[in-house]
């Protein structure tokens, strides 16, 4: 075996200070550079580099809810409870059995299919999910995509 003569073990020798003089030496976070992330920017730099390069600076971006498109959605069962308030209110035409409805026009912008229709209805909207489509098919009715 290989004796190692600069082990910790070794210069830890002496009666009180273990050969580091008497104020302090080898006491507090001075001895290791600093507390926790200090001196990164400064005398650890080097480390940062080699084992986080991406430590610092910025990633990516946010958008800003200004442009962030807002999604109002409304499911089929929702839809399907209001139809008939919405036509006494004027809201939904009624022709040959059918119920024209302009989500657009009520502040919503996308169909979701989560519940049933009962009723046979054309629904303009911008956006739809394909399960909604299924169903107001299902039930007679069309759903117009408008862009």
């Amino acid at each position: 075996m290989v004796v190692r003569r600069k082990k910790k073990s070794r210069s830890l020798r002496g009666w009180r200070t273990h050969g580091w003089g008497r104020v302090g030496q080898h006491r507090k976070s001075g001895g290791r550079g600093g507390r926790g992330h200090a001196g990164y920017h400064k005398h650890m730099w080097t480390w940062v580099i080699k084992y986080a390069p991406d430590w610092y600076g910025k990633h990516g971006f946010t958008q800003p809810p200004a442009i962030r498109p807002q999604i109002k959605a409304i499911n089929l069962k929702e839809l399907d409870s209001m139809i008939d308030k919405l036509a006494e209110k004027g809201l939904v035409e009624v022709k040959e059995d059918k119920y024209y409805i302009d989500l657009g026009k009520l502040g919503y912008n996308k169909l979701l299919g989560g519940g049933k229709i009962s009723k046979p209805v054309v629904i303009s909207v911008k956006m739809a999910s394909e399960k909604a489509i299924e169903k107001v098919k299902a039930a007679g009715g069309e759903v117009i995509t408008v862009s």
